[in-house]
């Protein structure tokens, strides 16, 4: 799963995606020159089984992201840039919020509702040049033949257009399944989950999570498929540079509780629809990625295909339960221990064994 950064110049976003993922150097995704990182989701899942069976071998879940060039109208109409943009699952849409006088805003003022609003508008053109352009040709292909598929599709593409006409978003929109399946090789910008990243000031650090609030129940609620956090880049770059210990001191001088950036990565994670199921023992504590209502026997084909296709039964515990009682025979001598079958849908959480013949 991929999330693309994006943003206008001088945001911050590049900054932040060195601090994410240690990623300096560019690599190119497409006809597009980007830089591409992974990082790990944090997960006191994981470390807590891994402090209860001290294995060899931790590994955590991950979300990959790519740093684009900053977006303009220009980048919006190069194909090229469009191309590559189109393959990332999700958008991470980072927007300044903090002032400074040595690192002016390209349109002469701090305002990331204004921002996020242009740059919004320009995914929807696009995406309704791509609408129309198909409207064109299957309007050309009905004229020559009698074809329902094509008379479904074109009143499709006009609801689309409708949409995007009155200036919103394609994320708003619920299809059906096939419909879903009819446009998912269109790759619309403006269907795509976004995760808007305020980029506060360092006098605002204290008051990130009430300058978050401010916003996702202000200008930015109610609007389907979006999530909202708040990072400063300053302190997450300073943070980046110590240890453990010293980055928990300093976040308490500020009265955070945590990183920025980590709550970051789980906002992305969120929003692309993932969560983890976990595998624990003496030689691996692991968390695996599956989309969220995912049937057992699809989180076995996650660990290996062979265990979705032989797949018996998955016996199932809460990973509290198995900090709770140290261990698997605790579990089974209190009766947590149950064991499933195919169609049991994965909480995240749980911590699975898979029987397979």
């Amino acid at each position: 799963m991929k999330t693309a950064i994006i943003g206008l110049p001088m945001v911050g976003k590049t900054s932040l995606f060195t601090i994410l993922t240690g990623v300096h150097e560019a690599s190119r995704v497409g006809t597009q020159e980007v830089r591409v990182g992974v990082t790990k989701v944090p997960d006191d899942r994981v470390d807590a089984l891994a402090k209860l069976y001290e294995p060899p071998k931790i590994t955590f879940a991950t979300v990959e992201y790519m740093d684009f060039p900053s977006i303009s109208k220009e980048t919006l109409r190069e194909p090229s840039y469009l191309a590559s943009l189109r393959v990332a699952d999700a958008l991470a849409h980072v927007l300044r919020v903090f002032a400074s006088d040595t690192v002016p805003h390209e349109k002469g003022s701090v305002d990331p509702v204004r921002d996020f609003e242009d740059v919004e508008t320009e995914l929807i053109l696009s995406d309704l040049m791509v609408v129309e352009k198909r409207m064109e040709r299957v309007d050309k292909d009905r004229k020559k033949t009698k074809n329902p598929e094509l008379d479904h599709e074109f009143a499709l593409l006009e609801r689309l257009k409708a949409e995007l006409e009155a200036n919103r978003a394609l994320r708003g929109l619920e299809f059906s399944a096939d419909d879903e399946k009819r446009i998912r090789g269109f790759q619309f910008l403006s269907q795509k989950p976004m995760l808007l990243v305020l980029n506060v000031d360092e006098s605002d650090a204290p008051r990130m999570h009430e300058v978050e609030q401010q916003y996702r129940a202000g200008a930015f609620a109610n609007k389907p498929g979006t999530a909202v956090t708040a990072i400063c880049g300053k302190i997450e770059a300073e943070l980046a540079e110590l240890s453990a210990e010293e980055a928990a001191e300093y976040m308490a001088s500020y009265g955070l509780k945590g990183s920025g950036l980590q709550r970051m990565i789980s906002a992305t994670y969120a929003l692309l629809g993932l969560m983890s199921f976990l595998t624990a023992g003496e030689t691996e504590v692991r968390a695996w990625t599956i989309p969220m209502n995912s049937k057992a026997v699809h989180a076995a084909g996650a660990i290996h295909s062979d265990f979705e296709k032989k797949f018996i039964r998955a016996e199932v515990v809460n990973w509290k339960a198995l900090i709770e009682h140290d261990g698997y025979p605790g579990v089974r001598d209190k009766g947590l221990l149950r064991l499933e079958g195919k169609e049991y849908i994965v909480k995240d959480g749980d911590v699975l064994v898979i029987r397979h013949s």
